[in-house]
């Protein structure tokens, strides 16, 4: 099959006008055609962009039975109060939205997934080999005595992806820290150590009160632990904002993927880079705004650092699950921003921030990316082609 439009994006950059993309029957990239050479397109759209498929580098699956449940705006310690409330949905509720979720997910381009789970319930959608996941089997725990039976706890499930992978010869799976509210020193230093831990993504810099919690033990975060019943007179502040402390509790070789970053300030970015080899900023801004109303400083982030990727957070703080729809949202208020990377930031860095740019991410030979077109960027949609 060969496809051609107006603009192609190849992952990286825009093709010169002309080109097409060929792949055979599975979907392998065979090859790249200049303008001149002679291809003749099985499908050529007369408008628009082709481009890889999308990486939503960081997706609750899991929570996609929470659609329209809480309210915008509640901030972020209350938004968790409610997700943890919500624990009525049925079984088979909970499936049939995780699967409409997956399904919408797989029809508007995304390929791969980086998919936040505190349970084995995303087996079955793993198991359709639509999409390539990375599996974050998430693991929390604040008091320090609780780490390693939650590490435990994490080591079942994750053994249950770590199964099928085996079996399928797809996937990946990996086990994380949740954030630096709702992680031990302890249990940090365990994931990061762990055998079981090859990557590692943690929601980072999503409120002020996670920064004042580390700083002088105040903030909202206090809210929660009572919310939850957890007495933490032991804590001892550390007089240091969050991103100071928590990192020099996991080794700097393993690849590591912040998310949110919505407090997150320049020199903290300067700092982690400094720090750990090979970092991804993860950006899910119809989220942030969902959940705290503001954004990061995604200005800043795009001078200072150039792996940027995209997520969608959940159906919990999210209206829909686009990729798409984040990198418009993303335009839309940093006009700067370039469609190039734009689309740069959805496909191949994401590919890389999963560790799955050798197969997708980018048209090459050998490739499997899928092909996306995006009929018109601005308000259109994108639709799976290839």
């Amino acid at each position: 099959m060969i496809f051609t439009a107006p603009q192609i994006h190849d992952g990286h950059r825009f093709l010169p006008a002309g080109s097409c993309i060929e792949t055979d029957a599975s979907g392998e990239v065979v090859a790249i055609h200049a303008a001149d050479a002679g291809a003749i397109p099985d499908r050529f759209f007369d408008r628009g962009i082709l481009c890889p498929g999308f990486v939503n580098a960081h997706c609750h699956l899991e929570l996609s039975h929470l659609k329209g449940v809480i309210p915008e705006g509640t901030g972020l310690m209350v938004f968790l109060q409610l997700v943890m409330q919500q624990r009525t949905a049925t079984d088979a509720a909970r499936q049939t939205a995780r699967q409409q979720a997956f399904d919408a997910l797989y029809q508007a381009g995304v390929v791969a997934i980086g998919d936040i789970a505190n349970t084995n319930d995303a087996l079955d959608l793993r198991a359709s080999g639509k999409m390539v996941f990375h599996t974050f089997v998430e693991t929390s725990g604040f008091i320090p005595q609780t780490a390693g039976y939650r590490m435990d706890t994490a080591r079942t499930v994750w053994q249950d992806y770590a199964s099928q992978s085996e079996t399928l010869g797809l996937h990946q799976q990996s086990i994380t820290p949740h954030a630096p509210y709702s992680v031990s020193p302890e249990l940090f230093r365990m994931i990061g150590t762990a055998p079981e831990t090859s990557r590692l993504s943690v929601h980072s810099g999503e409120s002020e009160d996670e920064r004042e919690l580390y700083r002088d033990g105040s903030g909202g975060v206090n809210g929660l632990f009572q919310s939850l019943g957890l007495d933490i007179s032991f804590f001892e502040p550390y007089g240091q904002d969050a991103l100071d402390v928590w990192p020099q509790w996991l080794p700097t070789e393993k690849p590591l993927m912040l998310v949110h970053n919505t407090t997150t300030t320049e020199a903290e970015v300067q700092a982690i880079e400094a720090r750990f080899p090979e970092t991804y900023w993860c950006l899910c801004p119809n989220a942030n705004r969902y959940i705290e109303g503001r954004l990061p400083d995604v200005a800043m982030l795009r001078r200072i650092t150039k792996d940027i990727c995209i997520g969608t957070d959940s159906l919990a703080s999210n209206h829909q699950l686009s990729v798409l729809g984040e990198l418009q949202l993303l335009k839309a208020l940093v006009p700067e921003l370039t469609w190039e990377e734009l689309l740069r930031w959805a496909t191949w860095n994401g590919a890389q921030a999963l560790g799955l740019e050798q197969t997708i991410g980018s048209f090459k030979a050998g490739a499997t990316p899928g092909v996306v077109w995006i009929e018109e960027p601005v308000l259109g949609e994108a639709v799976r082609v290839g």
